[in-house]
């Protein structure tokens, strides 16, 4: 928030807030030249309902909205994603789900060797020494994950939704 001063337009990203609430700057929203973007596929799973939202001043929006043009949202999309977003149960339940999945696939990952760089409660970014054998490890055990060019060694992984994906995974990282 101390640059929007200096750079007059602050867009910030907030795809993975939904996760860890109280990073999110939401509140902030009304400061002239803030502009936060939240997504609502990743942290309720429902990417292909192609949801989210600009949160910022009215007349940020407003201009916002001016140079998007008329992008209609369907009827389903909104009912589906005001039902979700009203479900306060099931967002703390996840929340906390999450974290004890976090801590799960860190130990499984630190059980191979391999030291958690960072993330967020839906994906988690390790030192592997070598990410590309991992990766390979992984795929033959039908377990995506992305490796990085400049970062020959880091491999992120998404956190496995059900107990066989989980299973697949400690088998993977055992081999």
């Amino acid at each position: 928030l101390a640059l929007l001063p200096r750079v007059g337009r602050l867009v910030i990203d907030e795809s993975f807030a939904d996760a860890v609430p109280g990073i999110s700057l939401a509140a902030e929203a009304g400061r002239a030249g803030l502009l936060i973007l939240r997504s609502f596929g990743k942290f309720y799973g429902l990417a292909g309902l192609r949801l989210g939202f600009a949160v910022g001043s009215e007349p940020d929006i407003a201009a916002l909205a001016a140079m998007a043009g008329p992008w209609p949202v369907s009827g389903a999309a909104i009912a589906i994603g005001r039902r979700a977003l009203l479900d306060r149960d099931w967002a703390r339940a996840t929340i906390a789900r999450l974290a004890d999945d976090c801590a799960r696939l860190d130990a499984a990952a630190q059980s191979r060797g391999w030291t958690l760089v960072g993330g967020t409660p839906l994906f988690r970014l390790y030192e592997t020494g070598d990410a590309l054998a991992a990766q390979e490890v992984l795929a033959r055990g039908r377990i995506w994950s992305r490796v990085f060019q400049q970062k020959p060694g880091w491999l992120r992984l998404g956190l496995p939704g059900y107990e066989a994906e989980w299973s697949r995974v400690s088998a993977a990282l055992s081999r």
